[in-house]
């Protein structure tokens, strides 16, 4: 331990961590933490999972609020989900008690009563989420000023897991909000596991004012990683069953489906299993959690919700169907093992098909490699910027047009302030706000698209799909689709949710209500959902699975190493073209392999689509014969050819807030998220 950042915390915090906790020291992310914090930086702490982050933080910001005297609340820990929300509250009352001060959680689950008792006894640190804080801010029932006036630190816990989508446009602005009424100004701590990019990380989410980063970034391969090929579900849940009896394992399937089918498949061999997944009742997920904690010999079968940083206790095993889609992510989930004395982290791959294996061999390579993702924010927010103009003109009704035209200008500092400007001019014209006398409002169009439940709808980034909640007899168990209820022409249908098969008895579409009731039958799940393209990163190091280019470290099981021959036999091209494969279909159509990614796939298709029909995917592009993919993706694209395409884009794409803008400016925000000119260059000289 560093004795002198040990010194330099209050002096009830040294007492506890030496008596209570029993720490013979602070680890060295946490002592480097002290000195930053204590003088009041932006910080933004890096440390594998399970690495103490959360102590790094919040041991320094307690031993500020106790030196200080801070009033409260005087910290926003924000979490991207609940259920870590829950997780931490326990640990963080803890250490907050160690110096008389206390803690609150506030999220949707949290019932009106105890966030009632939370106005009336402001807790010194609160536990909530983007969504939450934009509730209060637009509540007429919370006092703004009295509940953020005291506000001295933001706490963003998994900040990458924000930052890459638009909840981290949506929590910087919100963070931006609350400055106006905090007597003092606010300090930006960030918490993350390893990011390629932790310097342009922190200058994005920090603003203005000192910082610094605090741990490192480097990616450790000291680990047991094993790549299975199994080829079905009902056989990854016979290996599950047979390995590792007596332990506790967490299995990752990448849908709520997968889970659902596995989790049964696992119960038929008499396994004790486990379910957590986004759609499942607060209750049925606390059974996981719970199993964390309590339960030895079980499997709990998860989507990408216990990847962040619930704490999961002695859990000895992590085994992966398929694979995930990024490097970062598997990180993540093998991060969850190897935290007992003498144990080491681990991670057994159990793919079904051919794709999802050379996935993971290319996940496996790049991590070899010490490679991890930049986290990138999504590039041209402009659908945000329209929301917290309508978020501010229900914070403040009546507020002078440039006040609020400048106020939304500060909060996205990246974007071109013209545009804010004729934006706003936009959604006057179409009265989603209204404007006279200078002053601003919302407007009749803006109530009827967004005012459902006291606007509810407008307290997220992301339009939420019409789903239809579970329950048998008083019993919550979680939300289906509605496509899932649909009556069956040969018997009942039944459901699978929790891992266990529901027959349906009822809908109260009105309520959007499903009644159910147990069945030894089969069932089914279905979730409608959006797939992301693979990275061109990713997809490259596929190719060099694929093309045997490159090392070869994959760590395969016996069944693994015969999978890779299989597949890389199918793969058999007679001709190469520069950087590219060309097979010859039998239907007389090209495929040109890339291996690229579906962003600059559809870069090209953007190219090719006066040339014949195009059909593309994250590895290939498929064109008419006698077409050629090198010649045409060096062509410059008409500013009318981009805006058909985008435009086009735009009207299949579900962009929560689209409404808001301009057809031009819709066009050029799915654009943007659509192609990658950037990385096609990279593929030059194709």
């Amino acid at each position: 331990m560093s004795q002198e950042a040990f010194d330099r915390l209050h002096g009830a915090l040294q007492y506890h961590i030496v008596n209570s906790m029993g720490w013979t020291g602070l680890r060295s992310t946490q002592a480097d933490a002290v000195a930053p914090i204590l003088a009041g930086k932006h910080c933004l702490i890096l440390a594998p999972t399970a690495g103490g982050k959360t102590e790094a933080a919040t041991i320094p910001v307690l031993s500020r609020m106790a030196t200080e005297e801070w009033p409260g609340p005087s910290v926003l820990y924000v979490c991207p989900i609940k259920a870590l929300l829950n997780n931490l509250e326990s640990r963080l009352s803890r250490y907050a008690g160690f110096v008389g001060r206390t803690v609150q959680v506030w999220h949707g689950d949290v019932g009106q009563g105890a966030k009632a008792r939370a106005k009336r006894t402001p807790p010194d640190i609160l536990l909530t989420t983007p969504e939450s804080l934009e509730g209060m801010l637009i509540s007429t029932k919370v006092d703004r000023a009295s509940w953020f006036g005291n506000v001295r630190v933001v706490i963003v816990d998994e900040l990458h897991a924000f930052a890459g989508d638009d909840r981290g446009w949506h929590l910087r602005a919100v963070i931006k909000r609350i400055e106006a009424y905090a007597r003092q100004p606010i300090q930006r701590i960030g918490l993350s596991a390893t990011v390629g990019n932790p310097g342009e990380l922190l200058d994005w989410f920090a603003g203005s004012g000192e910082r610094q980063i605090v741990g490192s970034s480097s990616v450790t391969t000291d680990a047991d990683v094993t790549i299975d090929h199994v080829g079905s579900m009902a056989n990854a849940a016979i290996v599950i069953s047979r390995l590792h009896r007596g332990a506790k394992r967490l299995v990752f399937c990448d849908s709520r489906s997968k889970v659902e089918e596995l989790a049964v498949s696992l119960r038929a061999v008499n396994t004790r299993t486990f379910v957590s997944h986004s759609s499942l009742s607060a209750s049925e997920r606390r059974l996981a959690e719970t199993a964390f904690a309590e339960e030895q010999d079980c499997v709990i079968v998860a989507t990408s919700t216990l990847e962040l940083g619930i704490d999961v206790g002695d859990l000895d095993y992590v085994i992966q169907i398929d694979s995930p889609s990024t490097v970062s992510s598997f990180l993540q989930r093998m991060g969850r093992t190897g935290r007992r004395a003498g144990g080491r982290r681990n991670c057994l791959f159990l793919t079904t098909s051919d794709e999802a294996f050379i996935l993971a061999c290319a996940i496996t390579t790049l991590w070899r490699r010490q490679y991890v993702e930049h986290i990138k924010p999504p590039a041209l927010p402009w659908h945000m910027v329209a929301q917290q103009m309508m978020a501010l003109a229900l914070e403040r009704p009546g507020l002078p047009a440039g006040e609020l035209i400048g106020a939304v200008q500060a909060q996205f500092p990246e974007l071109d302030p013209t545009t804010v400007s004729t934006t706003f001019e936009f959604m006057v014209d179409k009265e989603i706000l209204f404007f006279s006398s200078g002053l601003a409002s919302m407007g009749p169009a803006g109530e009827k698209l967004f005012g459902r439940g006291h606007f509810l709808d407008l307290l997220s980034a992301f339009a939420s799909p019409m789903v239809l909640a579970a329950r048998h007899g008083a019993t919550e168990l979680g939300y289906v689709d509605p496509m899932a209820v649909q009556q069956q022409k040969d018997g009942p249908t039944i459901l699978l949710l929790g891992g266990r098969s529901w027959k349906i008895t009822g809908v109260d579409w009105s309520k959007r209500l499903v009644s159910v009731e147990p069945t030894d039958d089969r069932g089914k799940s279905r979730w409608l959902g959006t797939s992301r393209w693979l990275g061109f990163d990713v997809c490259q190091a596929m190719r060099s699975v694929l093309l045997q280019e490159g090392d070869a470290q994959l760590g395969l099981s016996r069944r693994g190493g015969q999978q890779l021959e299989e597949v890389r036999a199918l793969f058999i091209s007679p001709e190469r073209c520069g950087s590219l494969v060309l097979e010859h279909l039998s239907s007389g159509r090209l495929r040109w392999w890339t291996f690229a990614g579906g962003a600059v796939n559809s870069s090209l298709a953007l190219r090719l689509g006066e040339s014949g029909s195009t059909r593309v995917d994250d590895m290939w592009v498929e064109t008419d014969s006698g077409v050629s993919v090198p010649e045409l993706a060096h062509r410059e694209v008409s500013q009318a050819v981009l805006l058909r395409f985008a435009q086009a884009l735009a009207e299949r794409a579900e962009l929560k807030f689209s409404a808001c803008l301009p057809v031009g400016l819709l066009a050029a925000v799915v654009a943007s998220r659509s192609l990658d000119e950037v990385n096609l260059r990279r593929l030059a000289p194709l």
